[in-house]
C-alpha cells in the first residue's frame, strides 16, 4: 500500500459539462460543475489505482507516468511515497492546417 499520490486535474468546458483531465494518466471524468467534475476525477483516479494495485502493475503505472519513489532516509523502510514529474511549464501553441 502507498501513501497518498498527488496527481493533476485539468478542467475545460464541453458543452454544458466541465470534464475533468488527469494529464499524467490520461483518467478523465466530468460534472455539471468544476467541484463535480474534480469529485468525480478524484473518485476515478481512486479506483483506477487500486485496480492497478491489484493487478500488481501499480509502480510501473507509476514510473512510466514519470513519478519517481521518494528517497527514504537512513534507517527508513522502503519509501512508499512516489514524487509527481516536475512541471516545468505550459504553452498554448497554434498550427496551421491549410
Amino acid at each position: 500500500m502507498f501513501d497518498n499520490i498527488k496527481f493533476t486535474c485539468r478542467l475545460h468546458q464541453e458543452d454544458d459539462l466541465v470534464v475533468a483531465i488527469c494529464p499524467e494518466f490520461n483518467v478523465s471524468s466530468y460534472g455539471a460543475t468544476p467541484e463535480e467534475a474534480t469529485a468525480s476525477l478524484h473518485e476515478a483516479m481512486g479506483l483506477f489505482f487500486k485496480e492497478c494495485e491489484r493487478m500488481g502493475t501499480l509502480e510501473i503505472v507509476l514510473e512510466e507516468a514519470g513519478y519517481r519513489p521518494a528517497q527514504p532516509r537512513r534507517r527508513q523502510p522502503p519509501a512508499r511515497t512516489w514524487l509527481p514529474p516536475r512541471l516545468l511549464g505550459t504553452s498554448r501553441l497554434e498550427v496551421s492546417v491549410a
